[in-house]
């Protein structure tokens, strides 16, 4: 398997790729995404996978949640604060019922 760089995934098969007809305006969101911050932090991932090591050794619990197919048009900051919390009320009886600390990983707007 060859390293990871920014562009190595132009370099897998694809089977459900869109087409982009305007090569020009795709370079240009290409841009824009290069240009934001990173949504996730190296430590933060460090510290993940720490924790799922203790999930994988049995001393915590991995609790999983949030919209796999929601529409774009569903992403909002009332939809996000409403299964955050939902998701923290559950880690909250998880921890309590299963005397464990409870791991949880969300995936919005999928």
């Amino acid at each position: 398997m060859q390293s990871w760089n920014p562009n190595s995934w132009r370099e897998l098969p694809i089977l459900q790729q869109p087409q982009y007809p305007d090569q020009e305006e795709l370079k240009s969101v290409e841009g824009q995404l290069k240009s934001a911050p990173p949504l996730v932090f190296a430590e933060e991932t460090r510290s993940l996978f720490k924790q799922l090591e203790d999930v994988c050794e049995g001393r915590a619990f991995l609790l999983q949640g949030g919209d796999c197919a929601e529409s774009f048009s569903d992403f909002n900051a009332s939809n996000i604060r409403d299964t955050f919390k939902t998701i923290l009320q559950m880690a909250v009886v998880l921890t309590y019922g299963g005397k464990c600390p409870v791991v949880k990983i969300a995936r919005m707007a999928g």
